[in-house]
């Protein structure tokens, strides 16, 4: 019984697949005292970890790109690709809740909402490296992430509702 345990936790590192089919193996045949219950239980942490940075991301995104729109966009035709980007991160979030509705609640916290505005000012500032002219004319210089608002300027509802290209029609 112990080696077996130490096999499975040596197989946790050599071939991930393999270990979770033998785990899942011994939870249906309910061999419990056999799971390697250690690295399952990380991986379960992890899964709900992953789910969460995904939410995350999509909102840095929206985020991201309605601060540009709303603060950066020269042009009449700028925008399309970011309104696009918006819309998809949207929907992506919607399924998200769809098949996991208690990301929601996690999406609305402030502290979610802090990490997304952190993870746009992030792209922000990566934008700003490609479209130096833009730098130099909004910043005077390439813009560091103090430069940003330090709070989210957006509440998740308006990370899923607001559209100001709307207001332009």
């Amino acid at each position: 019984m112990e080696l077996k345990t130490q096999n499975l936790k040596e197989l946790y590192e050599k071939d991930f697949y393999l270990w979770v089919m033998e785990n899942l193996k011994l939870l249906k045949n309910r061999e419990y005292d056999l799971v390697d219950w250690e690295n399952l239980l990380e991986e379960i942490e992890d899964m709900a970890r992953r789910e969460l940075k995904s939410l995350i991301n999509l909102m840095a995104v929206i985020m991201e790109h309605l601060y540009k729109w709303e603060n950066f966009r020269e042009k009449v035709y700028w925008g399309d690709s970011w309104k696009k980007s918006i819309n998809n991160a949207r929907n992506e979030i919607k399924k998200l809740f769809k098949d996991t509705p208690s990301l929601r609640q996690k999406a609305e916290q402030k502290e979610s909402l802090e990490k997304a505005w952190q993870y746009a000012v992030i792209n922000l500032v990566g934008w700003f490296e490609e479209a130096e002219d833009l730098a130099k004319k909004y910043f005077g210089r390439l813009p560091t992430e103090e430069d940003f608002p330090q709070k989210c300027p957006y509440t998740f509802e308006q990370a899923m509702e607001h559209r100001p290209w709307r207001r332009e029609s």
